[in-house]
């Protein structure tokens, strides 16, 4: 069974256009998350997939590997779907999906994430969740917050704050979804044949299709946070995070 790493990047962000080329310590930050995938044992290839020149040229000078893929797609996963088409796999190979905007993943995470499938062939897709330390993270859309069953497969994602606690004096623990995915070759295929969900369109959150239409994902609660770089005050906190 193999498992390769597909990074879906691109240039235009409306809250900040370019950053997978923004410098960070030298280098692009798309570099960092590329370097940080190849220190993962179990993957045997990695890509980089964009639909953008600039993108494309940047990763080829560092000596990484990346797919020009079509400027249609809506979403991260329909990228990658694209970026795997032309590789030798079998339907049951795994795919990683590591968002280019996390510089500051732990390599461990992608066994992680990976290990659900490995142990249970029934399982389609999985992805990482952490326990919410920070509390500004509890209400701030950005940070995407999850519920699950007693098997771990989650019951929803979204960037309002759940679950709503009615009754004061209730403990509750809040979890995160990491943008970090794996998924089984074959269903990857059917994922991105599947129309986008009414939620999925509400939240902005593609992994909600995979929910509307009856999909389980399997979440596995890692113990390292990942800082996702949305804005330029996020990169200026990853450098002070990188340089300490």
């Amino acid at each position: 069974m193999k498992v390769v790493c597909i990074i879906p990047s691109r240039y235009e962000s409306s809250r900040f256009p370019g950053k997978p080329l923004a410098d960070l310590c030298g280098k692009p930050m798309i570099q960092h998350v590329y370097d940080r995938v190849l220190k993962a044992k179990i993957v045997s290839y990695a890509a980089v997939a964009t639909d953008d020149e600039r993108i494309f040229s940047a990763v080829r000078k560092f000596g990484g590997h990346a797919v020009m893929t079509s400027t249609e797609h809506l979403s991260g996963t329909d990228r990658i779907a694209e970026a795997v088409s032309v590789l030798d796999l079998e339907d049951s190979d795994i795919v990683v999906n590591i968002q280019g905007d996390q510089p500051l993943f732990e390599p461990v995470q992608i066994e992680e994430v990976v290990r659900p499938l490995i142990d249970d062939p029934t399982v389609p897709m999985s992805t990482l969740i952490y326990k919410i330390v920070r509390e500004e993270e509890i209400t701030h859309p950005n940070a995407v917050k999850t519920v699950f069953d007693h098997n771990h497969f989650a019951i929803y994602f979204s960037r309002a704050t759940i679950p709503f606690v009615r009754d004061k004096g209730q403990k509750v623990s809040y979890y995160k979804h990491h943008g970090i995915y794996a998924y089984r070759k074959d269903f990857l295929h059917t994922f991105t044949r599947l129309p986008a969900g009414i939620l999925e369109k509400l939240e902005a959150l593609e992994q909600l299709r995979a929910l509307e239409h009856g999909y389980r994902i399997k979440v596995v609660e890692t113990l390292y946070d990942s800082v996702e770089v949305d804005t330029p005050q996020e990169l200026d906190r990853v450098r002070s995070l990188l340089t300490k």
